[in-house]
């Protein structure tokens, strides 16, 4: 009789932690929580109608990013790139990013990274070249904000100051949230 009222007893303690841990799921501390940008891109309201980025191009050698608007540079935006930058990127896992002419083709809420533009790499050229060497081209090429760690932007200086992608563009948040409204998919990018 005894073990049974502990055994009920301990069934409904189970469940009701079960029942309240279920409501608010538990996100890593090194994870940006997705709910508030999933609900933008599912209202689309991930994108200001009133003004727009109309071309983004990279310059590798400058670490810079220059935002268009037709025809004219409307901001100039440092980056961090891949941490072996130079040259064009041949395979997955040589952390260089690549060079040419790219789309913005998704954007995508990044529990690692905030928020991300994904860019059209690798292209059908950039496949076939891998291939003829044998090669995996890599791809998952995005513009991306900054971990977790630095989400106030008060490691900004740090991460700005060096190359430590695995092959992307890496902005600050702050530099991240006037991308993702000013940006549409479909936005050719140049990175050179």
């Amino acid at each position: 009789m005894q073990l049974s009222k502990i055994i009920t007893s301990m069934t409904i303690a189970l469940f009701s932690i079960l029942l309240f841990t279920a409501c608010e799921p538990e996100i890593p501390k090194d994870r940006y929580n997705l709910e508030e940008c999933k609900a933008e891109l599912l209202d689309a309201q991930d994108y200001e109608q009133d003004g727009g980025i109309d071309r983004i191009v990279v310059v590798k050698k400058e670490r810079k990013m220059y935002l268009y608007k037709e025809g004219k540079v409307q901001q100039t935006i440092p980056v961090s790139l891949g941490k072996n930058p130079l040259g064009q990127k041949q395979q997955k896992g040589d952390y260089k990013t690549p060079e040419g002419e790219f789309f913005i083709h998704r954007k995508l809420c990044s529990p690692k990274y905030y928020r991300s533009l994904c860019i059209s790499y690798p292209r059908p050229e950039d496949k076939a070249r891998a291939a003829a060497k044998g090669l995996n081209p890599g791809g998952d090429i995005t513009i991306h904000a900054q971990p977790k760690w630095n989400a106030d932007g008060k490691g900004d200086s740090y991460t700005l100051s060096r190359n430590w992608t695995q092959g992307c563009v890496a902005v600050t948040n702050d530099a991240m949230k006037e991308l993702w409204y000013a940006v549409r998919e479909g936005v050719p990018i140049t990175i050179r």
